[in-house]
């Protein structure tokens, strides 16, 4: 049967069209298909899917391109992403970084819409992270986009009828100050002004926070007239949270000022705040006092800060004492010598046999602080008879910190006043009931070593450091070991051999396994600081001897000991052969041995030698 050459033309078109509906209809669900995958994980009941989808953002934006970002993927943001913190701060972090992905600056605003969303909710790290996201986007902003797009969404903001978009609002009045003009300067501040005088506390406690920001962007005139009438009402609000903001205000204001203009303008409300009825508010003054000194300048320092300085320190409220005495050795640089002695050390006297151990504990850290400044004579006539108070104190913190800021006192005084002074108090700490403070006298022996000499040190502290290896704390036993290798180090090979190695290998013979470990942990520690001819003569035989002791925790260190001893004997070639003839015969015998960890152990010590022949 022929067919007609009109219907086959007929059938083909159909065909085509039939093909090209199916290609339409796929590139259609490929057009789709990113939002639907978002969209179905962000209905899904697990949490971390959710997340997930909302971390792949910029896949997903990626793959619609710039112009469908814009008109599909943001407003399926806006509408899509439910009322979970989670997932809201989520977005919020993950907008921060769409700007390419909208199309570069110039679209950068379309971001704004979602954002200021986000930045009225009620969850506080939800609107931070919004905030902070806004601000990295508005540098990015052109003139024109900021009067257009970022000024109206920062009055929206600010006049929300809900408190959370005006507490958001405090946070980006800085951020785009500086790109906008004049007129639109003059309307920020007026801005700014009326949160700081918002009825409610949680959004004046916010432009007080946001305040120091805001204020670095302003000229001096600016701060003067328009600012510094606000922030006055922020000193005296009836919040507390309010007023100890100002505190940090207050630190950024002054640096802006003159020192004459501190003292006219912000110092009588510094004494104000410093006295304030509320600890937490001198709490803040405490924290910022050297700074706050620093920005003042050095006439208002001297001239009033002292008796402010002294009246934190003698505050009623141990919190705000502890930070006060931590200003101290900063604040008393700024002020004459005379003073300190007249004023600041009576004080200091007083703390230190405060009733409160903690504010004990934090004069002992800072009062070393004070010695620079001092200078040796008197420091030894005022402070070192403090440090001797401190030193015996019943709370081990303060014993603590006194022991672990000597050194500043030895740099000023000298190690031998310093020793003559405090060695029999540190003698006495030695046998400390808490190890914490055994451990500190430790660590500042080697320091004492090296400026008392050999001779003084083997009279007075050598038996102390043996007597460390057998105390009952495994940290002391190890920073022990620790201590003679450094002590090696300072008074060399030849005295290591005479003194400290007869009495290390005294305890190899201990009853107790823990002392005989004790000399494999030695040894090995302190093998590094020793030639390969004393390893050899006085090292080596006494750790291979412990190979058959029965306790197997001896045997598998005696492999580890072995393996750090080796590559020191090869160093020399009179005493490398000892390696084959005497270590490698030790380990074969404990790889063979019943303990499954002595194996262990002694089979990674062979591998580790026979590496290192090659």
């Amino acid at each position: 049967m022929e067919t007609h050459p009109t219907a086959a033309v007929e059938n083909t078109e159909q065909d085509h069209l039939v093909d090209t509906t199916a290609v339409n209809q796929q590139s259609e669900e490929q057009e789709v298909y990113p939002i639907a995958v978002l969209s179905e994980e962000l209905k899904s009941e697990d949490v971390q899917l959710r997340l997930n989808a909302i971390k792949n953002l910029g896949t997903i934006a990626m793959a619609l391109g710039p112009q469908r970002t814009r008109d599909e993927l943001i407003p399926f943001l806006i509408e899509s992403v439910g009322d979970e913190d989670e997932m809201l701060l989520a977005v919020a972090e993950e907008l921060a970084n769409f700007t390419d992905y909208v199309g570069g600056p110039e679209f950068a605003h379309y971001l704004f819409t979602p954002l200021e969303n986000l930045a009225t909710v009620e969850e506080v790290l939800v609107r931070d992270k919004a905030v902070e996201s806004i601000c990295k986007i508005v540098k990015l902003l052109n003139a024109s986009q900021v009067t257009h797009f970022f000024l109206p969404l920062l009055k929206h903001l600010s006049t929300a009828e809900w408190f959370t978009g005006r507490i958001s609002a405090c946070g980006l009045y800085a951020a785009g100050y500086a790109m906008c003009t004049p007129e639109q300067q003059e309307e920020l501040r007026s801005g700014f002004a009326q949160l700081i005088q918002d009825d409610t506390p949680m959004v004046r406690r916010a432009a007080a926070k946001s305040l120091a920001g805001f204020v670095k962007e302003l000229d001096v005139e600016h701060i003067i007239k328009v600012i510094l009438p606000l922030y006055l009402k922020l000193t005296t609000d009836d919040q507390d949270t309010v007023r100890l903001l100002a505190v940090e205000d207050l630190v950024q204001i002054s640096s802006k000022f003159t020192p004459d203009e501190c003292r006219q303008y912000l110092l009588e409300t510094l004494k104000k705040l410093a006295t304030d009825r509320s600890w937490r508010v001198r709490f803040m003054v405490a924290t910022h006092f050297a700074d706050l000194c620093e920005s003042m300048g050095e006439s208002i320092t001297k001239d009033e800060m002292v008796p402010l300085f002294i009246g934190l320190i003698k505050d009623s409220e141990g919190e705000v004492k502890i930070l006060a005495i931590g200003q101290a050795p900063a604040f008393i640089k700024m002020i004459d010598q005379p003073i300190v002695i007249e004023k600041i050390l009576p004080c200091v006297k007083e703390l230190v046999i405060d009733t409160n151990q903690h504010v004990r504990a934090a004069i002992a850290t800072n009062i070393s602080g004070l010695a620079p400044v001092l200078g040796k004579d008197l420091t030894i006539e005022y402070l070192l008879p403090l440090f001797l108070q401190l030193l015996k104190d019943d709370f081990p913190d303060v014993r603590l910190n006194i022991i672990s800021k000597l050194e500043n006192v030895n740099q000023v005084i000298g190690v031998d006043r310093l020793s003559q002074s405090l060695l029999p108090a540190i003698v006495d700490l030695a046998e400390d009931k808490q190890w914490r403070v055994r451990l500190a006298i430790i660590e500042y022996i080697p320091l004492l070593a090296s400026q008392l000499g050999v001779g003084f040190f083997d009279e007075r502290l050598l038996n102390l450091c043996l007597s460390w290896l057998g105390d009952a704390v495994y940290s002391i036993r190890d920073a022990a070991t620790t201590n003679l290798k450094k002590l090696v180090e300072i008074f060399g090979c030849d005295w290591a051999k005479s003194t400290v190695l007869p009495r290390v290998m005294e305890m190899a013979n201990n009853e107790n396994y823990l002392y005989r470990m004790t000399t494999l942990f030695t040894l090995a520690t302190m093998a590094s600081s020793l030639t390969p001819e004393i390893i050899k003569q006085d090292v080596l035989s006494t750790v291979a001897n412990l190979a058959d002791d029965p306790i197997p925790n001896v045997r598998f260190n005696v492999a580890k000991s072995l393996e750090v001893l080796a590559p020191i004997l090869k160093k020399e070639q009179t005493t490398a052969v000892l390696v084959n003839e005497k270590v490698i015969p030790v380990l074969e015998k404990l790889s063979q041995d019943s303990d499954v960890d002595v194996k262990w152990f002694a089979e990674k010590a062979l591998l580790s030698v026979a590496q290192s022949n090659q």
